[in-house]
């Protein structure tokens, strides 16, 4: 089964979007929400739990992890990578969302990318860095959103205050006539905004998300990568798994996943 981890529930809708594409594969979700959020810890605490997280899902028996979170991925991801997978775990492979979301705001021909993200990756400035990677003359603006996964997860989506907020984060964004083409959702809560957003931002401006990106990322790594695809089983199954609180994961799933799903309450240790 291909593993994805995120430290709560926004991971749960780029898993949604996977699954709409690659339906037949078998899914394992974890979500550490005894630890949520992690974009206020340290890079040296996002990685620990990172990698318990990790080491957990390799334990299940998942040759491949998505790790669908942001902070996760910016403060954690690479060191993952480089050094601990060559050591223990040669054979298995972990990715993560900011790289597929970097990749398609180079291949769309972006000129200028406004950046919503929480403020842990504004300040990791992870998102900078891998463009320039790609495209060193994409000029980048970002804009940190603290207040809007403690909506989306109080239920609040809908709220009187919820556009108030959200033009407020846009107008400091697209401030000074920067000429934004792109929006980039650079928190995996903020799909369920979506249609805010929409009625916000100037008509002109392409707004990206990041499910559906990585799902197209995955499918092709998939196809290009048969040693990792052959090893990963399809029975149509999803496990939801939980480091606390099941009842409230589930009813919050129901809204990051769009469909009933029954968790099971674990520990990494």
């Amino acid at each position: 089964m291909i593993g994805f981890f995120d430290s709560g529930f926004g991971g749960l809708t780029i898993l949604r979007s996977v699954v709409e594409l690659l339906p037949d594969y078998d899914y394992c979700y974890l979500g550490d929400n005894a630890r949520v959020p992690y974009g206020n810890r340290s890079q040296a605490i996002v990685f620990e739990f990172t990698k318990e997280a990790v080491d957990f899902l390799f334990r299940k028996g998942c040759p491949l992890i998505i790790i669908a979170c942001n902070t996760s991925s910016a403060k954690a991801l690479r060191r993952i990578q480089q050094e601990y997978l060559p050591v223990l775990y040669p054979s298995r492979r972990v990715l993560g969302v900011i790289r597929p979301s970097v990749e398609e705001v180079v291949e769309q021909g972006c000129l200028k990318v406004g950046i919503l993200a929480t403020e842990g990756v504004v300040a990791s400035e992870a998102y900078i860095t891998e463009i320039k990677k790609l495209s060193p003359t994409v000029e980048i603006y970002q804009e940190a959103c603290p207040l809007l996964v403690p909506i989306v997860e109080a239920g609040e989506q809908d709220g009187e205050a919820t556009d108030l907020i959200i033009a407020k984060y846009l107008r400091r964004l697209f401030s000074q006539d920067k000429d934004i083409d792109t929006l980039l959702l650079a928190c995996t809560h903020y799909p369920i905004l979506r249609r805010h957003f929409e009625r916000l931002v100037p008509r002109q401006v392409i707004i990206l998300e990041q499910g559906p990106i990585v799902a197209r990322k995955l499918k092709d790594y998939l196809i290009r990568h048969p040693e990792i695809e052959q090893r990963i089983s399809q029975g149509g199954t999803r496990i939801f798994l939980t480091t606390d609180a099941s009842t409230r994961f589930d009813r919050l799933a129901l809204t990051f996943f769009g469909e009933p799903v029954a968790s099971h309450l674990v520990s990494l240790s």
